[in-house]
C-alpha cells in the first residue's frame, strides 16, 4: 500500500521518495512495523483472550510442572499473524506472486490452527482437532501451493505461470524445468540434482507440511519456538535477497530466481512481529501461540525456503526443529514396536518431544530454552556460511 503509494508519489511529484523502491528500506520498515504493532497491540490481545476465557488447556501426561500454566491465554499466534499482514501489505509490492502465495500458506495454516485452537479452548479438548483432519488440510494447502511455486519459480514473471502450466499438460506431463529448479546442494559449487515437475512438487509438499508440524512440535516452552523461527526466517530473508539479485546470485554461484527479493519483507515481518510475540512469551509467559502461530509460521517458513532454492539449508538452520520431530517419530515408532514384540511399550527418551526430555531430566525450563536458542544461532550461522563456503 505504502509502497505503491510512494512509488506514485516519486514518479509524479518527488523523486527523492523513489528510496522506497529499495528493497532494503522496505524490509527495515517492514520489521520495525511489526515490531510496533506486536508491542502496542500484545496487551490488548492478551487482556482480550483472558476475558474471553481462552486459555491454554494443559495435557495430563505432560511434565507435571506445567500444570501451573492452566489457564494461560492462548492463540496468541493470531497477533503474530496480524502484524505480519499489515506489514507486509504496507511495504511489500503487491504484484509479487511470491509476496501472496507465502501469505496465503501462512493464512491457510494458521485457519487450520484456529480451528484445533478452538476447539481446545471452547470444548475443553487437550488433544484438539483430530490428527486426520489436521493432516488432510495441510496436505492439501500443501499440494496446491506446491504445485503452484513449481510454476512461479520456473516463470520468470507473472504473466508467464499459468502459459507454462498449460503447456506442461498439453505436453503429457513431461516439460523440462528451468535449473534453478534443481535441488542445491549447500557448500558444493556445482552439484545440483533436477528434480523435474512431480519431484518438485513432492520436495515442497514434504518442506512445506513437514515444517508446519515441526515448529508446532518444538512449540512446548515459553519462548522455545519463536526464537528459532525468528532466526531462520532472517537468515532465509538474507537468501531471498541474494537469488533475487542478477548481480549477488551470479557472484555467490546461485540460482536467480525473478521476483524473489521481495520475499525479504516478508522475512523482515516476520522477525519484527516474533521479537515483540517474544516480550509477551518470554518465561514466564503471559500468552502462548498455539497452534494459529505455529502451524502458520512453519508453512511459511517452508514456503520461502523452496521459493529461495534452499530446502536443505533450511533443514540445517532448523535443527532444532528437525530433532524435535525426529524425537518424536522414534519415541513412538520404539513404544510400538516393543509394545508390539514384549508386550510392553519402552521408551527411548524420558518423554518427547525432546524439550520435555531435558525438563524431566533435571534441567529448568529456561536453561531448555535458551540452550536450544544457542544451538538454532550456530545451526543458522553454518547455513549463512554456505553462501561463500562452495
Amino acid at each position: 500500500m505504502l509502497y505503491e503509494l510512494f512509488g506514485w508519489i516519486a514518479d509524479n511529484h518527488i523523486r527523492s521518495f523513489a528510496v522506497f523502491e529499495y528493497i532494503t528500506l522496505r524490509a527495515v520498515l517492514a520489521c520495525a512495523t511489526s515490531l510496533l504493532i506486536g508491542l502496542v497491540a500484545g496487551p490488548y490481545v492478551i487482556r482480550r483472550l483472558t476475558a474471553l476465557k481462552i486459555g491454554q488447556a494443559v495435557r495430563s501426561y505432560g511434565p507435571q510442572t506445567h500444570l501451573v500454566k492452566t489457564g494461560t491465554p492462548t492463540m496468541g499466534g493470531a497477533l503474530i499473524l496480524i502484524s505480519i499482514g499489515v506489514s507486509t501489505l504496507l511495504w511489500a509490492d503487491w504484484t509479487n506472486r511470491f509476496v501472496w502465495v507465502v501469505l496465503l500458506v501462512t493464512l491457510g495454516f494458521g485457519w487450520i490452527g484456529w480451528v484445533d485452537d478452538y476447539r481446545k479452548v471452547v470444548h475443553r479438548d487437550p488433544e484438539g482437532m483430530p490428527a486426520r483432519q489436521k493432516f488432510f488440510w495441510q496436505a492439501l494447502i500443501g499440494l496446491i501451493a506446491a504445485l503452484y511455486l513449481t510454476f512461479a519459480v520456473s516463470a520468470p514473471a507473472t504473466a508467464n505461470i499459468w502459459p507454462l502450466m498449460r503447456d506442461w499438460v498439453m505436453s503429457g506431463f513431461t516439460i523440462d524445468l528451468p535449473t534453478r529448479t534443481d535441488l542445491i546442494v549447500p557448500f558444493f559449487k556445482t552439484i545440483t540434482y533436477p528434480l523435474g515437475v512431480f519431484g518438485f512438487v513432492a520436495l515442497s509438499w514434504f518442506v512445506i507440511v513437514g515444517t508446519s508440524n515441526a515448529v508446532n512440535l518444538t512449540d512446548g516452552l515459553d519462548g522455545l519456538a519463536i526464537m528459532p523461527t525468528v532466526m531462520v526466517g532472517s537468515a532465509l530473508g538474507v537468501f531471498a535477497y541474494v537469488v533475487g539479485r542478477v548481480d549477488y546470485s551470479k557472484y555467490l554461484l546461485f540460482p536467480y530466481v525473478p521476483g524473489a527479493g521481495e520475499v525479504m519483507v516478508l522475512c523482515a515481518a516476520l522477525a519484527g512481529a516474533g521479537l515483540a510475540f517474544l516480550w509477551f512469551n518470554a518465561h514466564p509467559a503471559q500468552v502462548f501461540m498455539g497452534d494459529v502461530g505455529a502451524l502458520a509460521l512453519g508453512g511459511m517458513l517452508g514456503t520461502i525456503a523452496i521459493i529461495v532454492r534452499q530446502e536443505i539449508v533450511l533443514f540445517i538452520m532448523g535443527g532444532v526443529f528437525v530433532a524435535e520431530t525426529l524425537s518424536v517419530m522414534i519415541q513412538v515408532f520404539w513404544f510400538k514396536y516393543t509394545k508390539r514384540k514384549y508386550g510392553e511399550g519402552r521408551r527411548v527418551l524420558r518423554m518427547a518431544p525432546l524439550h520435555h526430555h531435558f525438563e524431566v531430566g533435571g534441567w529448568k525450563e529456561t536453561q531448555v530454552v535458551i540452550r536450544f536458542w544457542i544451538i538454532s544461532m550456530m545451526l543458522v550461522l553454518v547455513g549463512l556460511s554456505s553462501l561463500k563456503i562452495r
